[in-house]
């Protein structure tokens, strides 16, 4: 895979001389074992799912399955099956000792999980995420270094994953720091301590002198100023004592950073996913382990935290995520927070995964396993209206409904158009369904993305549910619509009358309630 990996850096020419920042749409193991070079990185920070609490609870009494009904992406639910089995084969590969891939400390270590764990949900985690930690050690350069954020529920099984890939025998690498962040939230009486904090674990590939540490500094307590005053205070260096460029040095009124961090979360009306960091937690890591025109790379990349944090301190930066509705959520994101600059920023963006023809389109449509199996329909209703509407993320029956968009009527009500998504067969019954799920969802609009071209029936069926006349504009539009994948792929978009640039504002919408102008 190493060889894969250069290759793949090496044919990419004029892109990588003149850079651009890398959108990765896919499963991040592939990805990084594929598309990723080696020593290419110098920071990564990961926010990977985290093991929740209901499968730490069953570590010594394995319950047997999990409901699968209630398995999504990046759920904090895990279970053994065919990912899990054959990661866990490919660890004991002998092969991957030899070629330098993982070490004896690494290998043994999860052996020794298994012996304990059994085959369960935890040992699942565990498997995917030292497959993971070992490919971005391979990734980070030799004077690179690696976050990790987790939550105590896991954190000492992790911490012995990335000691035995980055401090074993002949590696080289170092633990640096467990940072803990505290963050205060709204609890209720326990019969324990509240628990209100996460854990970062910060390792670096080497002790190499090149290593890039800037020192961050917090400004000093009232108590100490009045006890030391200004006196010069520790400035940043690099591990062999040489300067290295900071934010404070000299006289100042701050204090070298410790590893506790008391940063408020993100109050809910303003997170744009369930699990979103807070910006200035991702500026303390960048600046500090980067320098600008670094390259920054977050594998599990979600909202795009990371990659909004390090565009704008200046960092070159790769993200990848396994669901359409993140990479959707981080292009809005960056299109939101550079509003002037977008076309040009959006043209430094290699995007790799999302489909660019029928065939990878039909590749996509054909995915059939838990995690990706609605990525498709995710990606044509994201695409086709340009990352406006609502995904459908509701467990269980979708009642037909894959996606919403909302217009404006007029000063003091919303209109709303309901999507839904066929990979093939639709035909004029569907038409009709579709109008039917319009009329009872008190819908204007019906769209349907469909891959196969309409028919003469489904055409008829269209006419047949008449057209709407918006209250405000002189325009009519048939309330139901086709659109075929080939279209979405040929640039075409949704146009509603007085459409809405602000619905999205979650990865999953807490309620149904769209402010009005």
């Amino acid at each position: 895979m190493r060889d894969v990996a250069a290759q793949h850096h090496s044919e990419q020419g004029d892109c990588q001389s003149k850079w651009k920042n890398h959108l990765y749409y896919g499963d991040n193991l592939a990805v990084l074992r594929s598309k990723i070079a080696n020593e290419s990185v110098d920071l990564c920070y990961i926010d990977p799912p985290f093991n929740s609490k209901r499968n730490y609870f069953q570590i010594y009494n394995n319950q047997g399955s999990e409901d699968r009904a209630q398995a999504q992406a990046f759920v904090d639910t895990w279970e053994w099956g065919d990912e899990a089995r054959n990661g866990l084969e490919w660890i004991n590969d002998i092969a991957q000792l030899n070629n330098g891939r993982l070490t004896e400390q690494t290998v043994e270590l999860i052996k020794g999980f298994e012996r304990v764990l059994k085959h369960g949900s935890l040992l699942a985690y565990l498997v995917h995420m030292t497959l993971r930690i070992a490919e971005i050690h391979r990734v980070l350069k030799s004077t690179g270094s690696f976050y990790l954020h987790c939550d105590p529920t896991a954190s000492h099984y992790l911490k012995l994953i990335c000691d035995s890939v980055f401090v074993a025998e002949r590696r080289g690498g170092h633990f640096r720091n467990e940072i803990i962040w505290h963050y205060l939230k709204w609890s209720v009486a326990q019969r324990q301590f509240v628990s209100n904090h996460d854990v970062i674990f910060f390792y670096t590939k080497t002790d190499s002198k090149a290593r890039v540490f800037n020192t961050l500094f917090v400004e000093r307590s009232p108590a100490t100023k009045k006890r030391f005053g200004n006196a010069r205070i520790i400035s940043s260096h690099s591990d062999d004592g040489s300067r290295l460029p900071s934010q404070v040095s000299g006289d100042s009124d701050g204090v070298a950073m410790d590893d506790v961090w008391d940063i408020s979360r993100v109050p809910p009306i303003k997170q744009l996913y369930p699990t979103e960091k807070p910006e200035i937690l991702l500026e303390r890591i960048i600046r500090a382990s980067s320098n600008p025109g670094d390259t920054v790379l977050d594998a599990y990349c979600g909202c795009g935290t990371t990659v909004a944090v390090a565009q704008e301190l200046g960092r070159r930066w790769i993200g990848i995520d396994i669901t359409y509705q993140s990479i959707s959520l981080i292009l809005r994101r960056l299109e939101g927070k550079y509003q002037n600059n977008w076309p040009a920023i959006e043209s430094s963006i290699f995007m790799d995964g999302v489909p660019r023809d029928i065939a990878s389109a039909k590749a996509l449509a054909a995915r059939k396993d838990d995690k990706t199996r609605k990525e498709f329909e995710k990606w044509a209703v994201l695409t086709y209206s340009s990352n406006q509407a609502r995904i459908n993320d509701k467990k269980g029956a979708d009642a037909g409904i894959d996606g919403t968009a909302f217009f404006l009527k007029d000063k003091g009500e919303n209109g709303k158009a309901i999507f839904q998504v066929k990979s093939g067969g639709a035909n004029r019954a569907t038409v009709a369904t579709l109008n039917s799920d319009r009329i009872r969802e008190k819908a204007e609009f019906g769209i349907l993305i469909t891959m196969d071209p309409p028919s003469r029936s489904m055409r008829t069926e269209v006419s047949a549910a008449g057209t709407y006349r918006h209250p405000l504009l002189n325009r009519e539009d048939d309330r139901i619509m086709i659109v075929t994948v080939q279209e979405i792929l040929d640039g075409k978009r949704l146009d509603l009358p007085m459409s809405r640039q602000d619905t999205v504002k979650s990865a999953a919408a807490i309620d149904d309630q769209i402010p009005l102008f």
